[in-house]
């Protein structure tokens, strides 16, 4: 059976219209662009063909769940073949959901290798290239020795765009969960626009990983 019988067929078997209908108002996507499979079935399903990735990246991209299983088929991959996929990734990318969900372990590993590339999406005026970079940084990088790299790359990022902003304030977040008092203070040095201040710090505030009075005190940062 050729591979994209075969995805077609798994897919239908897990579709759940009502969920497409809900998750296309969540990612703000048409419905026709999903069948409607869950998160846990679709990594499941890119595990199945992670060993047929060639073959996968050659189908059509008209459906959100196929974009998803070659995104998540990627991010299995050893650090150099995920490189060699990389320019055929970042196109798949447009919407938050999908961002959010390509997390490549071999990153971790690479750190200080994929900092080029991460400069060079950050320099990109596309939103999900940026959002992708920002997403990559907050999971692999907060750590105290690339602390300064990511205030640097925040000032880079072109928070005028939504998912840009958002990112920007989940990744100042993470710092501050993590590394309390060089967050704080970088929001303090002020150089973040004030929406983007702002909700770094409302997300901070709705972490359980923060006791209150670290809470209160962020919120007198407010600006």
């Amino acid at each position: 059976m050729k591979l994209s019988d075969e995805l077609s067929a798994d897919l239908e078997s897990h579709r759940d219209d009502g969920y497409a209908a809900f998750h296309s108002v969540l990612i703000k996507c048409d419905k026709s662009q999903l069948i409607g499979v869950r998160t846990p079935a679709l990594r499941s399903l890119a595990k199945k063909y992670a060993p047929r990735i060639e073959e996968l990246f050659c189908l059509d991209d008209d459906r959100y769940e196929v974009k998803f299983i070659k995104l998540a088929a990627a991010a299995m991959l050893s650090y150099e073949e995920f490189l060699k996929y990389l320019p055929r990734c970042l196109p798949l990318i447009d919407n938050w959901a999908l961002c959010d969900m390509f997390k490549p372990l071999c990153i971790k590993k690479n750190r200080e290798d994929f900092r080029p590339y991460i400069d060079n999406l950050l320099s990109d005026g596309r939103e999900y290239y940026q959002r992708f970079a920002l997403t990559s940084l907050l999971s692999f990088y907060v750590v105290d020795e690339y602390i300064d790299y990511i205030f640097g790359c925040t000032a880079r990022a072109d928070c005028s765009k939504y998912y840009v902003r958002t990112a920007v304030a989940w990744l100042i977040c993470e710092v501050i969960v993590k590394r309390f008092e060089r967050g704080v203070f970088f929001l303090k040095r002020g150089t973040l626009d004030a929406a983007t201040h702002n909700m770094a710090i409302r997300k901070s505030t709705e972490s359980y990983r923060l006791d209150n009075d670290q809470k209160n005190y962020l919120k007198s940062l407010k600006r």
